[in-house]
């Protein structure tokens, strides 16, 4: 089977969509929804991606990254519910390991206008020193970007269970979109009603 990446990169090249713009997020939202399964191992030991240890990671030089991994929370018992596979994009460090914002926990349109806040205040090259100045303060003081409120979470890394596997920029759309979320306890139905509200305050 071809990459999966590089498949939905040069299907969008063939259908002229104009990478990192508003109509590729719609597009690649469209074609995600259409994927019925995907093998996370499979899709963490991708090209595009670059995996590392997670014990070893420097969580301050990850702030700004995207990173998929899989998790076993310290308090899942107690949890109504969680994602095992997050996709998260880190934005600082924190006792025992780092704040995130998970995206699986917004649904795919939330998502899309999600990501159009991030570029809008980040800038559509996305370099890494844009990429480091998305903080939590910054997520606060910008009022579009109220649709981080759900997905801010605080990771552990000791109760991360693979490695990291980082998204890099060019791929960050493809994978915002791709249905691999893994929550347990609850469906994805109950997961963004409870956003929403949270969202609509």
């Amino acid at each position: 089977m071809s990459n999966l990446f590089n498949r939905l990169e040069l299907q969008a090249f063939r259908a002229g969509i104009t990478p990192r713009t508003k109509e590729s997020r719609d597009w690649f939202r469209k074609k995600a929804s259409n994927l019925r399964s995907i093998n996370r191992e499979a899709l963490m030991k991708e090209d595009p991606l670059k995996r590392r240890d997670a014990s070893k990671a420097d969580n301050r030089e990850l702030i700004g990254s995207m990173q998929m991994f899989f998790y076993d929370p310290k308090h899942k018992k107690t949890l109504p519910y969680y994602d095992a596979f997050p996709l998260v994009i880190i934005i600082g460090p924190a006792e025992g390991g780092f704040y995130g914002l998970n995206l699986h926990y917004l649904p795919p349109i939330l998502r899309a206008k999600f990501l159009d806040a991030l570029m809008d205040v980040l800038g559509a090259k996305m370099t890494k020193t844009a990429r480091m100045q998305l903080t939590y303060r910054i997520l606060k003081k910008t009022a579009k970007m109220r649709y981080y409120k759900p997905c801010l979470k605080h990771y552990l890394t000791a109760h991360v269970k693979s490695r990291f596997a980082e998204v890099q920029t060019p791929e960050w759309e493809i994978a915002t979109f791709l249905p691999t979320a893994q929550f347990r306890k609850a469906n994805s139905q109950k997961v963004f009603y409870d956003s929403r509200q949270m969202i609509d305050g």
